[in-house]
């Protein structure tokens, strides 16, 4: 195994709620109501459609909002792996990944372990759009069983829900997570940051026509047929882990530059620290499925904050 390379699951397809479009000569982020599956491969304007897209479109009466799934691994941090990311808006690597109590930051002695504030209590991590960024990796279908379909996102709606509910699922079915039959949902919900406007965020379920008994019966029928034919879980899980610990960074440099085209893009160019010449971060970022744009130097005070809301109303403040 190459030393430095994290070692992910396999992966043959994507699932999103979003896409890229172009406009004004840029391409920015542009959020959606339903499910996409796409394959790895892309074309001018944009990812090819996966051949499960139109299979369960035909399965379902209106837009694709459910995709009957089944997890990798019975370690739910396998399957959701979340963490506060910033990346090189220029070149798409990651400069600086952590969990909230130790990052792994690149420096020019290479990269180095430090403290982790999280993103309000880091200097570079708030000026340079640091933020939560979590990957999903499931099964869709029979075909590959060891291959997956990867969902990513930055919404702190969807990772605190798929979070919670892979943890949920593992205890009620005692560990069985990767044989439970599931579903991932889109739901949506309107809040006062999103001035009561729709935003939309993934979740987890039992699959539609079934209750949670019924699932975890037959988590424990397909445990016992995986044990009968030898198949190991617990090494699987054991396999992964290793794996992914086996380099610094998840992301390659290939995926990176989609994963910052997505999620992280900028209104100018930036040095890597997420702040022009003129040292002003002007930056589009993805907050819980919506957008906001914002300009500021150095930390921004009560008034500041203030101002730009009554700006995005209309008004002044006093």
């Amino acid at each position: 195994m190459l030393r430095g390379l994290a070692i992910t699951p396999p992966i043959v397809g994507r699932i999103t709620i979003g896409r890229v479009v172009e406009k004004n000569g840029k391409r920015l982020p542009e959020k959606d109501d339903q499910f996409t599956l796409t394959s790895q491969m892309r074309h001018a304007s944009g990812w090819l459609p996966h051949p499960l897209n139109e299979l369960l479109r035909k399965a379902t009466t209106g837009k694709l909002r459910s995709i009957p799934v089944r997890m990798l691994f019975n370690d739910p941090d396998l399957n959701l792996r979340a963490e506060y990311s910033l990346f090189d808006r220029r070149t798409g690597r990651p400069v600086c990944v952590g969990d909230g109590e130790t990052c792994r930051r690149v420096t020019d002695g290479g990269i180095a372990v430090m403290g982790c504030p999280t993103p309000d209590g880091c200097e570079l991590g708030e000026a340079g759009g640091c933020k939560p960024y979590g990957r999903l990796n499931v099964t869709v279908g029979d075909e590959d069983e060891l291959g997956s379909f990867i969902f990513r996102t930055t919404s702190y709606n969807s990772i605190r829900t798929l979070s919670a509910r892979l943890r949920y699922f593992s205890a009620v079915s005692g560990g069985l997570l990767a044989c439970l039959p599931l579903e991932l949902k889109l739901r949506g919900k309107s809040t006062t940051q999103s001035y009561r406007s729709a935003i939309f965020y993934a979740d987890l379920g039992v699959r539609a026509g079934s209750n949670l008994e019924d699932a975890i019966g037959q988590a424990r029928e397909l445990d016992m047929r995986r044990r009968t034919v030898g198949f190991d879980q617990a090494a699987l899980d054991v396999a992964a882990r290793t794996g992914l610990a086996n380099g610094a960074f998840e992301e390659s440099a290939e995926e990176s530059a989609a994963v910052t085209e997505e999620f992280y893009s900028r209104a100018e160019p930036s040095d890597g620290t997420g702040a022009g010449n003129s040292g002003v971060v002007a930056t589009t970022r993805i907050v819980d499925d919506t957008t906001s744009t914002s300009g500021k130097q150095g930390k921004p005070t009560l008034r500041d904050k203030l101002d730009r809301r009554a700006a995005l109303l209309g008004g002044t403040t006093a």
